[in-house]
């Protein structure tokens, strides 16, 4: 089993982790511009899809740090069906 290098410049697994999770908002309305804006300018990734509602937004993230999404996202609303998925693992044909 070797051992897969990260080069963001050409290498598709950029970024490691595909995160993906659904945020239901608790007090306030969500709004999806926002959270993607924040998304955008905060946490390094790509393929970023933020979709949704005032009530219900769903996530698609690449990232490396899948931590501060996960962090970012429970402090707007309640976060479930979580999914945290490495791609590099994946590729190799392990469980992600």
């Amino acid at each position: 089993m070797g051992i897969n290098s990260i080069d963001a410049e050409d290498d598709q697994f950029a970024y490691r982790y595909d995160v993906q999770m659904l945020i239901d908002r608790r007090d306030k309305d969500l709004d999806e511009d926002e959270i993607a804006d924040y998304i955008t300018d905060n946490i390094e990734g790509n393929s970023l899809i933020a979709a949704g509602d005032e009530d219900l937004v769903k996530i698609h993230f690449h990232t490396n740090e899948p931590w501060k999404l996960l962090q970012y996202c429970a402090g707007v609303g309640e976060i479930y069906d979580i999914v945290v998925e490495d791609m590099i693992r994946q590729a190799n044909g392990q469980q992600g």
